[in-house]
């Protein structure tokens, strides 16, 4: 039960499991969660572990050590680590397109989680916390950076293209294509 708790933390990420939650999802009881929790926490307290489990917001949650913050930082400001993958520029637009935008959203839009990608975005400065919406649970609503803004070469959002000529464009070209096969084709006896 131990590497399943461990594997609960790392798949929800920044948003943490309560009390309640593990309880629920390992149909345990209190004490026996909070065991589970005690033994796990324990095996992350050895030094040679990079992690550690943390009680935040009334949710425990995997966080790195503090005492490795240099190296997180380097990894940061490393001029190769500083590309951006597709899933990355994709997020990327979806929030600079719809900001203020919940995670959800955002998965809704590209069809797939996107809690890493937000997590290294956050720590890249491209993207930041701006509150929270009034949907149930309050989920994290994330906007862009002045980074970025740098990062892209923009003086404000304001400057993205025009979203709609793209649509408008790619209506056109399947349009196009659907006439290529109804009406050009046609099935000789």
């Amino acid at each position: 039960m131990k590497a399943v708790l461990e594997g609960l933390l790392f798949v929800v990420g920044e948003d943490g499991l309560t009390i309640d939650q593990i309880m629920d999802i390992l149909n345990i009881d209190e004490n026996a969660s909070k065991e589970l929790i005690k033994d796990l926490k324990s095996d992350y307290e050895d030094e040679s572990r990079g992690l550690r489990i943390d009680f935040l917001g009334n949710r425990f949650k995997l966080t790195t050590k503090e005492e490795h913050k240099d190296y997180y930082q380097r990894l940061i400001e490393n001029p190769m680590s500083n590309k951006l993958s597709q899933a990355a520029l994709e997020t990327l637009a979806i929030i600079a397109y719809n900001e203020p935008i919940t995670r959800m959203k955002i998965d809704n839009l590209r069809g797939v989680s996107s809690v890493q990608i937000i997590r290294k975005l956050v720590a890249k400065g491209f993207i930041k916390e701006s509150g929270r919406s009034n949907l149930p649970g309050r989920p994290i609503l994330y906007e862009t950076t002045n980074e970025f803004l740098d990062y892209f070469g923009l003086s404000s959002i304001e400057e993205l293209p025009d979203v709609s000529k793209f649509i408008e464009q790619n209506t056109e070209e399947v349009d196009e294509n659907s006439d290529l096969y109804t009406s050009k084709y046609v099935e000789s006896e």
